[in-house]
């Protein structure tokens, strides 16, 4: 299906190649995983595939690219489109519509399918991913889980021989996360779908290839089949992580592979953590409802977050959790109910004023970028709150550094990668040093590095005093950096307690470590392996 020989490519005005003297070979029918760290040449190596790269991008290519027996370089992206679906990392950049059925059927109508095939090509892609309900809603009201998937079912409309997702789980919860995984295996396994795709989440995506490619620096490191390749997939998802240091051997790639080992280290079960002590309230929410339009969204939701606490908000997508997130700082207004922060009422004040002491980062960094270069996003947000940029609650630069940005001060955000510009709006929310901080999934984009760095980063500031409202659908994120957990259903709040009970409570959100060990209080493996 896919044969590359010697692929090198090198972006405009850049010296040095983003692919190296690729040499790979995929065939058909295969489910391939293509891992790496940020910057290992993985969005480019996916782009080659229709085209896109070097069509939309420029730059210059060399080597020998063949897709099912057509050169990319070649067809070009519009022909090549028939035959390789692709859903992007960022599925808000590849709409076309407004309307979720009109999205999915805009692919068939550019290729002239008869109205009632197209009209069964529809329905089955909006069965198969869950998306009946959403029909005829807008994309603007999807959350970003939901778009996401809409945008899988846009890319599966032609029926392509090849399809292509950029990080495909990254915006979903575990559950859909899991049901679009089982449905790309399906389509594979019923139609003879090749797959590549690209995922940060690796615990996720491991038992659903065959095959994987790892890439550093645009060079081929190595490429074969999982389980012959777990000894080098590095950062390894924690089952593995586990193995490697408890020396369990055939190596697991999943929690089930993995729980005969874990009987061996079985334990008398430990006692509960005692609660933690009760801290001064910094955000006190109180039978609130909100929404958009007429519709309510949240339904009388009440809870309390204290001064230096840290607190993972969890829930499926289209849960309320983005809206709960967007109240707390004004954007979406109570109907009822009430929002206080460090003492003041949300709803008699203006967002500009909200967020003096609240900093808020959206699912989309690029909400909040909009100067030219990097070091200027964090100025113009201390001009905006009328600090004096001689003094500082942070040192810019030196916050920049700490977000592993001081190589890209001068550059203009949006030319930066997800991850880049997820970090670069974050630090202009940070550089006022809030006391609470709202993070609406800021991994999205991340590789698994630059997720420790964040994780790092997030419990220092939390150590130090500052408050987390962490969005996520990360269950290890959650695990390691929440104290506390809330869980959102239908905009209803349906748990609210300490970390290591609510996410052994719902399965959904149970971290691999705590299912290996059912009866222990660890949720990461840095817990058990500590513990030993």
């Amino acid at each position: 299906m896919i044969e590359i020989d010697q692929l090198s490519y090198w972006y405009p005005n850049r010296t040095r190649a983003a692919l190296r003297d690729l040499t790979l070979a995929l065939p058909s029918g295969s489910i391939t995983l293509v891992a790496g760290p940020s910057g290992s040449g993985k969005s480019t190596l996916l782009r080659t595939l229709n085209g896109l790269v070097p069509h939309f991008t420029g730059g210059r290519i060399a080597g020998r690219l063949r897709v099912a027996g057509q050169d990319p370089i070649t067809v070009g992206p519009a022909l090549m489109s028939r035959t390789v679906g692709f859903v992007f990392q960022e599925p808000e950049s590849q709409r076309v519509t407004d309307v979720v059925e009109d999205e999915i059927a805009f692919a068939l109508e550019n290729a002239a399918i008869p109205h009632s095939e197209m009209q069964q090509r529809v329905q089955r892609l909006l069965d198969q991913l869950a998306l009946t309900p959403l029909r005829a809603r807008s994309l603007d009201t999807l959350s970003g889980g939901e778009r996401q998937r809409v945008a899988i079912a846009a890319a599966l409309a032609l029926r392509p021989d090849l399809l292509v997702l950029d990080e495909p789980t990254s915006q979903l919860d575990p559950s859909s996360a899991d049901e679009v995984l089982r449905l790309v295996q399906a389509l594979n396994q019923r139609w003879g779908l090749t797959v590549l795709m690209t995922e940060h989440r690796l615990e996720r995506v491991l038992p659903f290839v065959d095959r994987v490619v790892l890439l550093d620096d645009g060079r081929l490191m190595a490429a074969g089949p999982p389980r012959e390749l777990a000894a080098q997939i590095d950062p390894a998802p924690p089952v593995l992580r586990l193995a490697r240091a408890l020396g369990w051997q055939p190596l697991p790639l999943t929690v089930a592979e993995a729980r005969p080992f874990a009987a061996q280290l079985a334990a008398p079960p430990a006692p509960a953590p005692p609660a933690p002590a009760p801290r001064d309230p910094l955000l006190t929410v109180d039978g609130l409802r909100a929404g958009y339009g007429k519709d309510d969204v949240l339904h009388d939701v009440s809870f309390s977050v204290g001064r230096g606490e840290a607190v993972a908000l969890m829930g499926r997508n289209g849960s309320g959790k983005s809206s709960l997130l967007r109240a707390l700082v004004g954007l979406n207004r109570a109907r009822v109910g009430t929002i206080t922060v460090d003492g003041m009422d949300v709803a008699s004040e203006a967002v500009a004023t909200i967020c003096q002491r609240v900093g808020y980062l959206p699912q989309d960094p690029n909400a909040l970028l909009f100067a030219e270069t990097v070091a200027e996003e964090l100025t113009i947000t201390l001009k905006n709150h009328a600090i004096p940029l001689a003094a500082p609650p942070i040192d810019p630069a030196a916050l920049l550094a700490t977000l592993g940005l001081a190589a890209v001060a001068t550059h203009y955000p949006r030319d930066l990668s997800v991850g880049q510009r997820q970090r670069v709006a974050l630090g202009a929310i940070l550089v006022t040093e809030p006391p609470l901080l709202l993070l609406d999934e800021p991994t999205r984009g991340l590789d698994n590095e630059a997720k420790a760095t964040l994780q790092a980063l997030l419990q220092r500031w939390n150590n130090e005093g500052m408050a987390l409202i962490l969005v996520t659908h990360d269950v290890e994120l959650a695990a390691a950096v929440a104290e506390r957990v809330l869980i959102l259903d239908d905009g209803h709040l349906i748990a609210d307690g300490p970390a290591a009970t609510i996410l052994r409570q719902h399965p959904t959100f149970t971290p691999q470590t705590a299912q290996l060990f059912p009866d222990q209080p660890w949720l990461t493996p840095n817990d058990l392996l500590n513990a030993e």
